[in-house]
């Protein structure tokens, strides 16, 4: 089993920044592909960033690209989601994902990570 706690919500003005964490522990390794979603009030869990095991390789939802950052610390077993530009369409529920494909592509189309993290709450006012 993977363990996921992700930290770094809050409540920031339109254009403003956040950084979110994500600690995996447990049964982890280096070679787990991991992600981020969000998930709004009353609407479905959506793709946000995805990063491959060597971090050599990131994906991005169109909504997010040239905002958000997802990077590791692979000695840390850390994913982080730099966002920068934020608007207030990007409030939600932040979580982080983790499974042991190693081919991120494959997780993005078929929506099938194993592991979450309970998220946290990103806001964004106007």
């Amino acid at each position: 089993q993977v363990q996921l706690v992700e930290s770094g919500g809050g409540s920031v003005p339109a254009g403003g920044s956040l950084r979110l964490t994500c600690a995996a522990s447990g049964r982890t390794s280096s070679s787990i592909t991991m992600g981020w979603f969000r998930q709004a009030p009353g609407r479905q869990r959506d793709f946000v960033a995805a990063i491959n095991w060597s971090g050599g390789s990131t994906f991005y939802a169109d909504s997010v690209k040239g905002r958000f950052t997802i990077s590791r610390d692979s000695v840390k077993n850390t994913v982080y989601l730099q966002m920068h530009g934020l608007k207030p369409e990007d409030t939600a529920n932040y979580y982080c994902a983790a499974d042991r494909e190693p081919d991120p592509v494959v997780l993005i189309s078929t929506g099938r990570w194993t592991y979450w993290g309970q998220g946290t709450q990103v806001t964004v006012f106007s």
